[in-house]
């Protein structure tokens, strides 16, 4: 009997990963179709389910026929009809064969799907990179390596919120990236820069492309090299690659991509790509907020107030932008004093975003509006932590 055969396979194989209740959020409604189906029939066949599985496993595959994991699981469900399956991916010997490697990356693949249905993000938690968000930016993004997972958040009156999440694909040596070629993807807090359309691109890269800003400055700090990481779609004839499969870049399936390239404007969206993302509650969110807040501000009084040591205290001896070493910086803020002296300084649309690497990192954004001005340059500062103090290390503007 199918269901009973079934109850062997969950028990031995798929049944293993999705024991458990999911963790606090369920798996996001907004999520692509098909994925949300393929989690489904993963849901039925652990519950037992095995006649409905099969059957949603068929309209899956006629539908979106060139998701191959669905069609693994649509042929491990036929087979299941005959004999019992003892793992993902119960192939004839023949196919298994001539393609291990593809259906091991198959099963990977199906591994990482269904921890992300089993392990949810905390409600209302946030990545703790995402330090302030201003109302100004509308979208953030965030990558989960080890889970090959990417999180859309959105803007609200409330603060960031989780959107839509979606499998991905990171680089065929995995991540940490420090080299051209290296095929790695970078870890860090990066910006979108631009929005490239499918009609600019081979089909390689599917729906389209958006590109970071790798190497960011503390990127060249640490003497990392490379360029042209994107978040970009799947050739037409694909639905999804596997875990490990680009030479760096974040891939993810057409669809999906659509919806975020239709979001997120480009050099306002923070995107952070971290191994493991480290999700903090509120409480320890708005916590951190309010001390980096306060940092700033400290900053923005000694530049407002013209108290040039102060001001000059909050930079790095080993300060460079490209142009200014420490030294030169001095000088150059010494005239910026002079010429300030009495007007009012205001940093709008203010955007933190912290990293840890060798050490903690903050990246900071904003418009450096002076008295009597309704615009101004916009800044980003680079700080890192020497001697247990804050310090500004690159800056620089950007628009």
């Amino acid at each position: 009997m199918l269901v009973k055969r079934m109850l062997v396979v969950s028990a031995i194989g798929w049944g293993l990963l999705i024991a458990g209740p999911a963790h606090a959020l369920k798996p996001n409604q907004q999520s692509l179709p098909a994925e949300s189906r393929l989690l489904e029939i993963y849901r039925l066949i652990g519950a037992g389910q095995g006649k409905l599985a099969l059957k949603m496993a068929q309209t899956l595959v006629e539908d979106v026929p060139n998701f191959q994991l669905a069609q693994m699981v649509y042929g491990d469900l036929l087979l299941s009809q005959t004999a019992p399956l003892k793992i993902m991916g119960s192939a004839p010997a023949d196919l298994t064969n001539r393609a291990p490697q593809r259906i091991e990356q198959l099963r990977t693949e199906a591994e990482r799907r269904l921890f992300a249905l089993r392990e949810r993000p905390p409600a209302d938690a946030l990545p703790a990179q995402f330090i302030e968000t201003p109302p100004t930016t509308r979208h953030a993004i965030a990558v989960d390596a080890s889970r090959s997972r990417l999180y859309l958040f959105e803007n609200g009156p409330h603060g960031l919120h989780v959107i839509a999440d979606h499998y991905v694909s990171i680089g065929r040596l995995g991540a940490e990236k420090a080299a051209q070629g290296d095929q790695r993807t970078p870890l860090g807090v990066y910006y979108i820069t631009s929005r490239l359309d499918g009609k600019q691109l081979t089909d390689f890269y599917g729906v389209g492309a958006l590109p970071l800003n790798y190497p960011n400055e503390y990127d060249r700090r640490q003497g990392r090299t490379g360029s042209g990481i994107w978040l970009h779609g799947v050739p037409s004839d694909s639905y999804a690659r596997s875990p490990n499969s680009t030479d760096g870049c974040v891939a993810l399936a057409n669809p999906e991509l659509q919806n975020i390239l239709e979001s997120v404007q480009p050099r306002t969206t923070p995107v952070v790509i971290a191994k493991s993302l480290d999700w903090v509650s509120p409480k320890s969110a708005e916590l951190a907020r309010r001390n980096m807040r306060n940092l700033i501000e400290g900053w923005r009084v000694a530049r407002a107030s013209g108290d040039l040591p102060r001001l000059v205290s909050f930079y790095s001896n080993q300060f460079s932008n490209g142009t200014r070493d420490f030294n030169q910086w001095r000088q150059w803020l010494e005239k910026e004093v002079v010429s300030q002296r009495g007007k009012s300084l205001q940093l709008k649309d203010l955007a933190i975003l912290g990293w840890r690497d060798k050490g903690d990192i903050l990246v900071v954004t904003f418009g450096e509006v002076s008295d009597g001005q309704r615009t101004g340059a916009i800044k980003r500062q680079y700080w890192g932590k020497e001697g247990g103090l804050w310090k500004i290390f690159y800056e620089g503007v950007i628009g």
